[in-house]
């Protein structure tokens, strides 16, 4: 299959067409559950209970796992939801730009369906986020982590009776108990208070270190060895909790994953010059990250006019599909 290019294609499809072992990561984000209509009868996201929709995310991350190198990864940004009807966003449909996904205004269409869940009652938080992380896992999957996206610009809710919702999860999960991860390429700088407590430290072999930076045996960090030197560093290893703002499409009424909540998935998960996927592409934003840092991708998606927008987005960016 040809890199670099948006499939339209229902996901399942796209998928089964790519060969065992071919691809090093994926990075994606599933339509949220009974939160917008896509007016296809393939789309995912409008099923009667989240039951069903956790099913068909199960079957499509499934052929994902075929398709993964066996040192591949697997992160998935997915948003919660409420049991009860869609009726308050149906009046608020401003609220609805809170989430990746959010709907067109005024026009929820199908969306307004009931969300039954079983052992859930009215105003219940489902827990979908949690119900697919544990299913992934019971399939095969590593489940390694959850990544809390925090949204220091969340829109704000007509609710008065809880906080407004300000995160949602990002799952990294591995095909194998070793995997790819190039945690240097993502290290943030280490906290004064942390060089103050303990002085963070790196192994560097055999070689030659500054006399200040050296260690003695007084240090909390100091480990004796004949064959090893150690020297303070002054990164450390990146958080589970990655605070990035919201940001909107221009050509389109829904927001997107922004492109820097994803910069640090593609450097871990995938080395340069190999191939990121998005099943479900949207409005391209894994396409254009994965392209900036020399990276290729394959995506699929089942809106035609998506992809126009998101090749019309790459094109305006990169400059690729010219």
């Amino acid at each position: 299959m040809i890199v670099n290019q948006i499939h339209i294609s229902e996901c399942l499809s796209g998928l089964r067409e790519l060969p065992d072992n071919s691809i090093n990561c994926c990075v994606t984000s599933p339509p949220y559950y009974g939160l917008r209509d896509y007016q296809h009868e393939l789309q995912i996201g409008l099923e009667k209970t989240p039951e069903e929709y956790i099913e068909k995310l199960v079957l499509v991350f499934r052929e994902v796992y075929r398709v993964l190198k066996d040192d591949g990864t697997l992160w998935i940004n997915i948003g919660d939801s409420y049991a009860g009807s869609m009726k308050g966003a149906a009046r608020f449909p401003d609220n609805a730009m809170n989430y990746k996904q959010g709907t067109n205004r005024g026009t929820l269409g199908k969306a307004t369906l009931v969300k039954q869940c079983t052992g859930c009652k009215n105003k219940d938080l489902i827990g979908i986020p949690w119900m697919l992380a544990f299913a992934l896992r019971a399939d095969g999957w590593y489940l390694r982590q959850d990544i809390i996206w925090s949204k220091p610009n969340p829109m704000p809710e007509s609710v008065s009776d809880r906080c407004t919702k300000s995160h949602e999860y990002i799952f990294l999960l591995s095909k194998s108990k070793r995997y790819y991860f190039d945690s240097e390429s993502i290290q943030q700088t280490a906290s004064q208070s942390v060089k103050n407590r303990i002085g963070k430290v790196e192994n560097v072999g055999h070689k030659a270190f500054a006399a200040a930076a050296e260690l003695d045996e007084s240090n909390p960090m100091f480990r004796k060895s004949t064959t090893r030197e150690y020297r303070y560093a002054d990164k450390a290893n990146k958080r589970s909790v990655w605070s990035v703002p919201t940001a909107a499409c221009k050509n389109a009424h829904f927001a997107v994953f922004p492109e820097k909540l994803i910069v640090d998935c593609i450097k871990a998960g995938c080395p340069e010059k190999g191939i990121v996927l998005d099943p479900f592409m949207g409005s391209g934003t894994t396409g254009v990250v994965a392209r900036k840092l020399n990276r290729n991708f394959i995506g699929f998606e089942l809106n035609p006019d998506y992809v126009c927008l998101a090749e019309k987005r790459i094109e305006e960016e990169l400059g690729i599909f010219k």
